[in-house]
C-alpha cells in the first residue's frame, strides 16, 4: 500500500451482546439488508476478510448484501460520518485525531494485531538500524505522525534525531527518488510494498521494521474497521451480524491464505495476483494472535499511542482514547 495515498485520506477523512452466525442469520424470506463498506485505498490483502465473508456467502447467511467500494476524495470516515456508509477501514492516527475534533466515529475492529510498517532503503544507503538514519534524508509523504516516529526511533537507538532532513517524496513513485537519491529512507507496508520491492522486482533493500522496536515507539492498529457512534447506538444487531461474518472471512483468510488470494482476485481482478498471493501468506499470522481473536483491540495499545499523538501536539483536547474503540460487538473472543 502507498503511504502517500494514506496520507491523503487521513487528511481529507478529519475534515469531517456476542452472537454467532447461526444467531444472526435470517430467514430464507426476509430481504438481505443492503449496507456498504468502504475500503481505506484500493483492494488489498488487508481486506482479503471482507472479500471472503462475501465470496463464501458468509455475509448473504447473515442477512447482507454488502457493497465493498473504494474511498473517494473525502474518504471512507468521512461518508460513516454522513451517513452514506455503515462502516470502513481506517486506522489509529485517523481515527484519534478526527474524534478530537468532533467527528463521533468508533474503531470496532483491528484488522491487524500489530502494526505492519516499516522503513525500507536501498541497501547501499546502509540504513539497517535506526541510529543509520542520522545525516541522512527520509521521505516524507506529509503525514503529521511521520517527523514524530522517526525521531523517536533515531533518539532511541542513540542516533541524532535532529541530524535527519525530511523532504517531500513528491508525486513519483518513491522508487525513482531512490534511483535519483533524492532521499534515503521511506514509510512502506511490509505486506505489500516490501513483498514488491524484494521479493518479486528483486531490488536490494533494507528494512526497519516499526514492531522490532516497541520499547522506542508505540505500536498502534492500521487498519481498523470503524462505524459511526450512531449506528452502534441505534443498530447494535447489524453491527454484531456484520463483525460475526467478517471475523468469520478473517479466519478463512488466516487458515488458508490461498482462499483469501483468491476472493481478493475475484473481487478485484486487476491485482498482481502474484503479488496477492504472497502477500496474504504473509499477512496471515499477523491478522490476530489466534484465529479465533480477530478484531480485538488492546487498551493499552490505544491509550499509549494517545499518549504518544499528545505528547508529540498531533492532537489536543480531552477525547479520551477509551471512547475510540469497542470490543464490545466483537464474536466471543477466548
Amino acid at each position: 500500500m502507498n503511504r502517500r495515498h494514506l496520507i491523503i485520506s487521513i487528511g481529507l477523512g478529519a475534515a469531517l451482546l456476542t452472537i454467532g452466525l447461526a444467531g444472526c442469520s435470517r430467514s430464507s424470506s426476509s430481504p438481505a439488508q443492503k449496507i456498504t463498506v468502504v475500503l481505506d485505498w484500493t483492494p488489498n490483502t488487508n481486506h482479503t476478510g471482507v472479500y471472503l465473508a462475501r465470496e463464501q456467502g458468509t455475509y448473504a447467511k447473515a442477512g447482507l448484501a454488502v457493497d465493498i467500494v473504494e474511498p473517494d476524495q473525502a474518504g471512507g470516515i468521512a461518508q460513516v460520518a454522513a451517513g452514506n456508509a455503515q462502516f470502513a477501514f481506517s486506522y489509529a492516527e485517523q481515527v484519534l485525531p478526527v474524534r478530537a475534533q468532533g467527528t463521533p466515529i468508533v474503531s470496532i475492529a483491528a484488522v491487524l494485531h500489530t502494526n505492519t510498517s516499516s522503513l525500507v532503503a536501498p541497501v547501499d544507503r546502509q540504513i539497517t538500524r535506526p541510529q543509520d538514519l542520522a545525516n541522512k534524508t527520509y521521505g516524507t509523504f506529509g503525514g503529521s505522525i511521520e517527523e514524530p516516529i522517526i525521531k523517536a526511533l533515531v533518539a532511541c537507538d542513540g542516533g541524532d534525531p535532529d541530524t535527519v532532513e525530511f523532504v517531500d517524496v513528491g508525486n513519483a513513485d518513491y522508487n525513482v527518488g531512490f534511483r535519483k537519491k533524492a532521499y534515503d529512507a521511506v514509510w512502506v507496508f511490509d505486506g505489500w510494498d516490501v513483498i514488491r520491492l524484494r521479493d518479486i522486482a528483486k531490488i536490494p533493500i533494507s528494512t526497519i521494521p516499526f514492531r522490532e522496536h516497541l520499547d522506542c515507539i508505540p505500536d498502534w492498529y492500521t487498519p481498523v474497521i470503524v462505524t459511526s457512534e450512531a449506528i452502534l447506538r441505534d443498530e447494535p444487531e447489524l453491527v454484531r451480524a456484520f463483525l460475526a461474518a467478517t471475523a468469520e472471512g478473517y479466519r478463512t483468510a488466516i487458515q488458508t491464505p490461498q482462499a483469501a488470494a483468491d476472493a481478493l482476485m475475484a473481487g478485484a481482478p486487476e491485482s498482481d495476483r502474484t503479488l496477492v498471493e504472497a502477500s496474504a501468506t504473509f499477512l496471515a499470522p499477523l491478522f490476530a494472535t489466534t484465529p479465533d481473536r480477530w478484531g480485538y483491540q488492546d487498551p493499552a495499545v490505544w491509550e499509549r499511542f494517545d499518549t504518544f499523538l499528545r505528547a508529540s501536539s498531533i492532537i489536543t483536547g480531552d477525547a479520551p482514547a477509551a471512547a475510540a474503540f469497542t470490543n464490545d460487538f466483537l464474536p466471543s473472543i477466548p
